[in-house]
C-alpha cells in the first residue's frame, strides 16, 4: 500500500512532464492549423468575390452589347435616310455636312445633362447639340461609320494643351482629310485640293483655308493636335500614354478607338468584355493556387448547372 502510494507522486510527476511536451509540440501544429485555416478563408472570400464581379461583367456585357446593338440600327436607318449608298466617300461627306447645315426641326435646346453627350440618339437629335463642336463631332463620326466611311476625331490644342476645338479627319482616296462638323465644312486649298492636318499646320495653308469661314476664330490652328485626350486622367493618363506609344506606336490615330470614344454604347461593350476576360483570367489563377496550394478544390460551374438540372428536371420519387 505504501509503495503503491510512494509511486503515485512519481507517476505524477512523469505524466506532467508529458503532457507539458505533448502541449509544447501540439503549439506549432495549432498555430499552422490555425494559419490555414485564415488562409482558407481569405481564398474563399477572393473566390467568392471574383465569381461575383464576373458575373456582373458578363450581365454587363449582355447588357451594353443589346444598347449597342439597338444604336447602330438607329443610326443605319439615319444614314441612309440622308446619304446617297453607292456615292463616293467625298460625296457620302458633303451629305453628312449638307443635312448638318440644313437638317430639318431637331428638338431645340438640350438638357445641361447632354453638353458632353456621347450617345448619338441624343446628339442627332438636339439642335444645340449639333451646334457645339464636341457633340456636332461625334454626330459626324457615327454618321459616317455607319455609312461605310473610316472617320475619327481630331482634337486642337493650344499653346497650354488645352482642348480649343474638335474636328474629324475622314480618310477619302488614301488621306485623313480634315472635316469641320461645327462649321459643315471640308478644308480646302485655294486649287480646291482637300487639306489634312499636317498641311494645315502650315499657318500659311491655315489662312487661306479658313478666311472664307464666317466666324471661324484663328485660335482653332492645327499646330497642336491629338487624337484622344489623356490629360483627363492626370499622371494615369501621361502614364498609359507612353505605355501604349511603347507597345503601339500608331495607337492614338486609331478610328476604331476613336469611334469607342465617341459612341458610349461600344465603348462601355467593350470595356466589360475586357473586364470580363481579365476576371476569368483571375478566376483561372485562383482555382488553380487552391487545387495546387491550399488542397481546395471550388465546384465547377458546369457541376453546378448539372446539378441545377438533376433537381429542375429529374422526376422526384
Amino acid at each position: 500500500m505504501r509503495a503503491t502510494r510512494a509511486g503515485n507522486p512519481t507517476t505524477g510527476v512523469h505524466g506532467s512532464a508529458q503532457g507539458a511536451g505533448a502541449v509544447a509540440s501540439a503549439g506549432p501544429r495549432i498555430v499552422a492549423e490555425s494559419e490555414a485555416a485564415r488562409r482558407h478563408t481569405v481564398f474563399r472570400t477572393i473566390w467568392i468575390v471574383t465569381n461575383v464581379l464576373l458575373l456582373f461583367s458578363l450581365m454587363a456585357v449582355v447588357w451594353t452589347a443589346t444598347w449597342e446593338y439597338s444604336t447602330r440600327r438607329y443610326l443605319k436607318g439615319f444614314s441612309d435616310a440622308i446619304i446617297p449608298f453607292s456615292a463616293p466617300p467625298a460625296q457620302k461627306v458633303r451629305a453628312i455636312l449638307d443635312w448638318m447645315s440644313h437638317t430639318p426641326a431637331r428638338i431645340g435646346q438640350a438638357p445641361a445633362s447632354f453638353d458632353d453627350d456621347r450617345d448619338p440618339t441624343d446628339t442627332l437629335n438636339y439642335a444645340s447639340l449639333l451646334g457645339v463642336c464636341g457633340t456636332a463631332t461625334n454626330a459626324f463620326i457615327n454618321l459616317a461609320d455607319s455609312s461605310g466611311l473610316t472617320a475619327r476625331r481630331l482634337l486642337l490644342l493650344d499653346a497650354n494643351r488645352t482642348t480649343v476645338h474638335v474636328v474629324a479627319e475622314v480618310m477619302v482616296d488614301g488621306r485623313w482629310i480634315v472635316v469641320d462638323p461645327t462649321f459643315h465644312t471640308i478644308f480646302r486649298a485655294a486649287d480646291g485640293s482637300t487639306l489634312t492636318r499636317e498641311q494645315l499646320a502650315v499657318p500659311a495653308v491655315f489662312q487661306a483655308a479658313t478666311q472664307g469661314i464666317p466666324g471661324y476664330d484663328p485660335a482653332y490652328a492645327f499646330v497642336n493636335t491629338v487624337h484622344i485626350r489623356t490629360a483627363y486622367f492626370g499622371w494615369i493618363g501621361g502614364v498609359a500614354r507612353e505605355f501604349l506609344n511603347g507597345l503601339f506606336p500608331n495607337w492614338e490615330g486609331s478610328a476604331a478607338l476613336s469611334l469607342m470614344v465617341e459612341r458610349e454604347s461600344l465603348g462601355l461593350t467593350v470595356i466589360f468584355i475586357l473586364a470580363g476576360l481579365l476576371l476569368l483570367l483571375v478566376r483561372t489563377l485562383l482555382r488553380w493556387y487552391g487545387e495546387a496550394r491550399l488542397g481546395v478544390h471550388p465546384q465547377r460551374i458546369r457541376g453546378r448547372i448539372r446539378r441545377l438540372g438533376h433537381i429542375l428536371l429529374e422526376p422526384g420519387d
